[in-house]
């Protein structure tokens, strides 16, 4: 056994007093070599305000909406956001312009960037804000790559080489830094994708994107992309280059391949809150700082990350996007549970006054660590120790009699009772 990794105990199987919890989890995930782990520290991207909002089903929230999930980015330390997409129009511009001010305002670290197509109407805006505002906005000039966008389109490589060059040299004339994205680059072949970037570098950008547009990528697939990108694109170039990776999750595989990008050179991951975003959707930024802390990876393994739930609803109530309840670390089930063998563990580590270990005996995921708790309900399959954990918790008297109607109602029920059924099998508190 590897050290480290086992139980310790004092007797017999029972653990040592004042025991790390640590030490009661053998965690294979630990076991996995240092060359499968991100080489550095890890950049995350938001692009909520921007690529999120192309969902067919949000709103575009307010400014002022915009500007509270802003604060909750920064807070979270998120590293850089997408603004918006000025060329889009007048109302682009001005949700732009006010972020932007926001930022400077209360000296923000957190870096923003604004989308463009590869074409100067809508590059000039960009240069526009950073003038009107006095804050340096990196421009993301995106264009389609893949031999099938390029048939549909009937795009020419010429034609995209062209495009490249002078949208880059556009940018960085107006005193723009440039992040290159090429559309679909998980479908496109090596040969375009070597030329479109590096002629990209070569006209002064110093961050490229590698974009899983159509969600078509699997973890294997993303290692093979990125270490093409670093070996043949990157290190050639000689530059100091930014490599982010922007995945959609059309396979459900998109915080598995961010991980896989991280681990094959990518020094960043674009995502968005909830993971909304085209069609199924953006990889889950809340998915991504949840794995990257619980991994114990730089700099998220020393980040307070007990906003994020505050951060995920801001998002759902300004885009009307509901949480699904099962949904991991800030769904409403996610730490709750109404099951007698689950519950009881829980309740029995609640009793040994040890929160930690309430939070971990039946759950991946350290409640705490988020600011949550463990929630015990009481249903069709629970035991009695729900029912006295329900009413001690609240402060309620605890009976034979009570308990017994309440468990008899669990039991011929079809759904977890709310607080009002458990109450209504609480005789009221007689007058002093």
């Amino acid at each position: 056994m590897p050290q480290g990794c086992g139980v310790r105990s004092s007797r017999a199987g029972a653990p040592a007093p004042h025991m790390n919890i640590s030490e009661l989890i053998y965690d294979w995930n630990r076991l996995y070599p240092q060359s499968l782990r991100p080489p550095g520290a890890v950049l995350l991207s938001d692009e909520t305000l921007r690529d999120g909002l192309q969902s067919p089903s949000v709103r575009d929230p307010s400014i002022e909406q915009k500007i509270e999930i802003l604060h909750l980015m920064e807070a979270l330390g998120i590293n850089s956001l997408d603004l918006g997409l000025p060329g889009a129009g007048p109302r682009a511009v001005e949700h732009v312009t006010a972020l932007a001010r926001e930022i400077v305002a209360h000296k923000m670290k957190i870096r923003p960037y604004c989308a463009a197509r590869t074409h100067e109407n809508d590059i000039r805006p960009i240069a526009e804000i950073v003038q009107k505002t006095g804050l340096p906005i990196e421009v993301a000039a995106f264009l389609g790559s893949s031999p099938i966008r390029r048939y549909t389109e009937g795009w020419s490589n010429d034609f995209l080489l062209q495009t490249t060059e002078k949208a880059v040299r556009y940018a960085v004339s107006l005193g723009l830094e440039v992040m290159y994205v090429t559309e679909d680059t998980t479908r496109c072949d090596p040969e375009t994708v070597k030329q479109l970037n590096t002629t990209a570098i070569r006209c002064g950008a110093r961050a490229i994107v590698l974009c899983d547009t159509a969600g078509h990528a699997t973890p294997m697939g993303t290692v093979a992309l990125v270490k093409f990108v670093v070996e043949e694109v990157i290190k050639p170039s000689g530059e100091t280059i930014r490599l982010d990776w922007h995945g959609h999750c059309d396979r459900g595989l998109a915080v598995a391949n961010a991980m896989a990008a991280l681990v094959a050179g990518a020094n960043c991951v674009h995502a968005t809150a909830l993971g909304i975003g085209e069609r199924v959707g953006n990889t889950q930024m809340d998915q991504m700082l949840v794995n990257l802390k619980l991994m114990g990876i730089a700099p998220w393994d020393q980040q307070d990350l007990t906003k994020l739930k505050r951060y995920c609803e801001a998002v759902s109530i300004a885009t009307g996007v509901p949480i699904p309840a099962n949904y991991p670390v800030v769904g409403d089930d996610a730490f709750r549970t109404a099951t007698g063998v689950h519950a009881s563990a829980v309740i029995k580590a609640y009793k040994k006054n040890n929160v930690e270990l309430a939070n971990t005996v039946y759950s991946g995921v350290p409640s705490h660590v988020f600011g949550l708790e463990q929630v015990i309900d009481i249903g069709p399959m629970s035991g009695k120790s729900n029912v006295h954990f329900w009413l001690e918790h609240r402060g309620l008297p605890v009976d034979d009699e009570v308990v017994d109607r309440i468990y008899k109602r669990a039991k011929a029920s079809d759904h977890t009772l709310s607080e009002a059924e458990i109450l209504e099998c609480v005789p009221s508190p007689k007058p002093a």
